[in-house]
């Protein structure tokens, strides 16, 4: 299932991924913010476990900031499991 997400308080504006039926994430895509290290971090959790990868991201920080692009694909793939419970 594909999900967008617009995030807050982050350089990103929109986040973008899918979700197949064993929970794995894939085609994480980021709009706005540090194109390479974005990259990097779809590259880093494509296959993996939306669970495990919102455990992992969730808190992380972007300097003084109190969130940051990967703890905001956190609280999208939070999200997006809420809303999938509630469908």
């Amino acid at each position: 299932m594909h999900f967008e997400y617009s995030t807050t308080g982050t350089c990103s504006r929109l986040i973008e991924f899918d979700i197949d039926s064993d929970n794995r994430l894939h085609n994480v895509r980021f709009t706005g913010g540090c194109h390479g290290n974005l990259q990097g971090i779809g590259a880093l959790v494509e296959g993996e476990d939306a669970h495990r990868v919102a455990e992992r991201l969730r808190g992380i920080r972007c300097g003084a900031k109190p969130t940051s692009c990967p703890d905001q694909l956190a609280c999208a793939l939070e999200q997006a499991a809420t809303n999938s419970k509630n469908h």
